[in-house]
């Protein structure tokens, strides 16, 4: 009767537990949405930044026209006069998950715009990131980690910067593909079961479908199994998990336009056809070995490995031959840049010059993840406590992603997951030591037995016959004869040393006990440090990352000032330009061009086409009539040039214009960066070259700005222009803002 009585209780505290935990998880959902939308209670609800306005015009063209128009749509309103084929060169995951999320509502009679379903897909999304982590940290270490780690990535900075209410970009629906197919390898490695490995590989291929990012995956998880197979811990249940992946997860990436062929010819891939080479290897030694006898096992182990070494260098071989003939071997741009922090400055000077591929200071660090700075170390720590499949997968994620964030200021987005998971397991397991010291001191305070203060039930401690029963048990199995049954004496062995195992892990925890002013004041700590987070990421959220860059502020003693002079300058050209006339611009504001004002333009920010680039950069740093042939070549009719030197915006072309003169001379050689600088100082003064306050770039930018103030201060570069008195002989001016 004691034993159902326990029993029963057991089940009851299991189910309230369910259930609370539930509705915790409902409640991290609400406040991983809810504090996402700061930018549309402050300003409106407004596309942001530039990619996501060309991710915006992409969904209005396929609810509009449909999926098979979409995949073959040709846009000639882009890099003219050449053109984009959009279907075979975007990530369509984000587009089709709006597109569809649109569809449902208006088939359920609820009239949202495209605009509108676009500006909260990244809120939506992120509370299915922060479910996605509990499930991916619950099968870590538990469903406490599980839910702290859900509620630390509902606000952490790092990820709010990228799914803001606006934020339209593919890193909104990526991050969740990411978490979910971290969390489905995991399930697949600790169960074995076949069917969350397809799930595995459909996760993957919506990951492959959202961002570029999705060769994180192919590399990280193979080398985890690597480090699973080195380190002696392969099972079968390690094949169950990775083998599926590759391939069904390879043929659903090559179902991908922008992808194709490039999941099985490109360097970025070939690690998880290597390590899935040496899988299969490795399990058909563990098959040979169960069924051959020693000696014999000896000579076949040493022919299935020289048969094995023999393919692998075949098929290295076969690598190296396809990726030789390649001035990168075959890797992209952005993946040297990883790999070699230095090759984009040198050879690339169009992905250097984007702001996300810098890398990042250590203040950034503390702005983007506070505090869990400070927790990872404690968490990795924990994750070998013991160390198990799982706990080392998450352990190379927060290494990999380490590097990775240190590199490039965009990976930190990959880096903040990791994150939230190393200090979520830290948080839960200091929070249960110090709850169950304190447990423990009340306990025996008021007078209770060693054995009932231990976690408030005998349960938790393990009786010595009990360890006896499981030495016996183990000497008991290797006495027995293994002639019949091998498989089932191995399960039984396995079984009890599990028993063992967790016994001795039960007896540790019951020991761990610290003072009870020790544990008060840690976990008065704890709770100072989770407030100070709560703080500083609803700060960041409202304050830092709630801007749209389309609208700009500033504060004065006269108040709030509010610049919305993009969107009336793309007003402007709208109404007041002929359809076909072509607009000239950096890439920087190619897409907000095509989408807000709807005319041509000759470079936007998919930067596929490096030569158009410098063209355009050569003719902002050229002289006003060479610069007039080469936009003329073109059939331009507007340039638009942005400039903050009055009211101090310091995101400016001025403040860009030394890439536009390396991007340009990177191909065509006459344009030399030192002939813009002044002892290796980029000058607007009167201290500036005569080549820089000759080029177009400074004319149009500075054309009757002495006008303004009589002096011609710059606020921005805070000083007085060089050049203040001058005239247009080949452009003219017809609006400014």
């Amino acid at each position: 009767m004691a034993a159902a009585a326990k029993a029963g209780e057991a089940t009851l505290r299991h189910a309230f537990g369910n259930v609370l935990s539930f509705f915790i998880l409902l409640l991290i959902g609400v406040l991983a949405f809810s504090i996402r939308l700061f930018s549309v209670i402050k300003y409106e609800s407004v596309i942001h930044e530039f990619d996501p306005y060309f991710n915006y015009r992409v969904t209005q063209f396929l609810t509009k026209n449909g999926i098979y128009d979409f995949w073959n749509w040709f846009d000639d309103r882009t890099w003219y006069p050449l053109g984009r084929v959009i279907g075979g060169t975007v990530y369509p995951g984000l587009t089709l998950t709006a597109g569809t999320i649109w569809w449902l509502l208006n088939s359920l009679n609820i009239p949202l715009s495209v605009e509108t379903v676009c500006v909260f897909t990244a809120p939506i999304f992120s509370a299915f990131a922060s479910w996605a982590t509990y499930l991916l940290t619950k099968e870590v270490k538990g469903a406490g980690a599980g839910l702290t780690a859900a509620a630390l990535l509902a606000m952490v900075p790092s990820y709010i910067s990228r799914s803001v209410a606006g934020s339209y970009d593919n890193e909104a629906v990526a991050i969740f593909a990411l978490i979910i197919t971290f969390y489905l390898y995991i399930k697949t490695l600790n169960t074995g079961s076949l069917f969350y490995a397809t799930l595995n590989a459909i996760a993957y291929f919506y990951m492959v479908c959202s961002w570029g990012g999705y060769t994180f995956i192919i590399n990280l998880i193979p080398m985890h199994v690597l480090l699973c197979i080195v380190t002696g811990r392969y099972s079968s249940r390690l094949y169950i998990a990775y083998a599926p992946l590759v391939v069904l997860g390879t043929l659903l990436a090559a179902l991908v336009p922008v992808v194709g062929f490039n999941a099985v010819m490109t360097s970025e891939h070939f690690a998880s056809f290597l390590v899935f080479i040496i899988l299969h290897v490795v399990a058909l030694v563990y098959y040979i070995k169960g069924i051959l006898s020693p000696k014999m096992f000896k000579v076949a182990v040493t022919l299935v490995v020289s048969v094995g070494l023999v393919v692998c260098c075949a098929v290295i071989a076969i690598l190296v031959a396809l990726v030789a003939s390649s001035p990168t071997k075959g890797w992209s741009g952005r993946s040297l840049s990883l790999l070699d922090p230095t090759y984009a400055s040198k050879y690339i000077p169009i992905i250097a010059s984007v702001s996300e591929h810098q890398p990042p200071t250590w203040p950034s660090y503390f702005m983007d993840i506070n505090v869990l700075a400070f927790l990872v170390p404690a968490g990795i720590i924990a994750c070998f406590l013991p160390l198990s499949d799982a706990s080392s997968f998450v352990v190379l994620y927060i290494v990999t992603s380490v590097y990775f964030s240190g590199v490039m200021v965009r990976l930190m987005l990959v880096f903040a997951p990791a994150a939230c998971i190393m200090s979520g397991i830290a948080l839960s397991q200091a929070f249960d030591v110090f709850t169950r010291s304190i447990k423990f001191q009340l306990l025996r305070i008021l007078g209770f037995s060693e054995a009932d203060a231990g976690d408030g039930s005998s349960a938790n401690v393990v009786p010595e016959n009990d360890a006896v029963k499981v030495d016996k048990s183990e000497e008991t199995i290797k006495e027995r004869p293994s002639r019949k049954n091998k498989k089932k004496e191995k399960e039984q062995m396995e079984k009890a040393q599990a028993e063992k195992t967790s016994a001795k892990s039960k007896t540790e925890k019951r020991l761990l006990v610290l003072p009870m002013e020790l544990s008060v004041i840690g976990l008065l700590l704890l709770v100072f440090m989770g407030a100070f987070y709560v703080v500083h990421c609803v700060w960041a959220a409202a304050e830092a990352y709630s801007a749209p860059s389309i609208v700009l502020t500033s504060y004065t003693h006269e108040g709030l000032h509010v610049f919305d002079d993009f969107r009336e300058a793309y007003a402007w050209l709208r109404h007041n330009t002929e359809v076909d006339d072509k607009v000239a611009s950096w890439w920087d504001y190619g897409y907000q061009t095509t989408a807000m004002a709807n005319r041509t333009v000759i470079v936007d920010n998919n930067t596929w086409n490096n030569t158009h680039i410098a063209t355009v950069g050569t003719a902002m740093s050229s002289p006003e009539k060479a610069a007039w042939e080469i936009f003329n070549s073109l059939d331009v009719k507007y340039v638009l040039v942005v400039f903050g030197g009055l009211v101090g915006y310091p995101s400016d072309d001025i403040n860009k214009f030394l890439w536009m003169v390396r991007i340009g001379g990177g191909v065509f050689p006459h344009i030399k960066e030192p002939d813009y600088l002044r002892d290796g100082q980029y000058r607007i003064d009167s201290q500036a070259t005569p080549t820089m306050l000759n080029c177009l770039m400074y004319k149009l930018s500075y054309y009757r700005f002495v006008e303004t103030d009589g002096k011609g201060f710059d606020r921005v570069r805070r000083t007085e222009i060089g050049k203040k008195y001058f005239k247009l002989t080949h452009f003219e001016e017809v609006r400014q803002s």
